[in-house]
C-alpha cells in the first residue's frame, strides 16, 4: 500500500516561497507567486505577506489559519 504524502517540515524562506520536506524524504521549494497573483476568494488573504507568512503545519500539509489548506499531492507537483 503507497504510504499517503504529507509534509513533515516547513520553512519560509522570502517572498511567497516556502521550503518544505515531505514524508518521502524529498525536499522543495514551493513558489506560491503564481497562485497568489491569480488568487480568487479566500485565497486573496494571501497575498498579504505578513497572513502568508503565518503559515503553520497541520498533520497533513501547510495550513493558514484553518482557512487555507492546499493538498500535499498539489504542493508536490507544484
Amino acid at each position: 500500500m503507497k504510504e499517503l504524502l504529507t509534509i513533515d517540515k516547513a520553512d519560509y524562506l522570502c517572498d511567497y516561497k516556502i521550503k518544505v520536506v515531505f514524508n518521502n524524504g524529498e525536499d522543495k521549494v514551493l513558489d506560491f507567486a503564481p497562485i497568489v497573483s491569480n488568487a480568487k476568494g479566500i485565497c486573496l488573504k494571501l497575498k498579504d505577506i505578513n497572513y502568508f507568512k503565518s503559515f503553520r503545519l497541520d498533520p497533513f500539509t501547510i495550513d493558514w489559519n484553518n482557512e487555507i489548506g492546499f493538498a500535499p499531492e498539489f504542493l508536490y507537483n507544484l
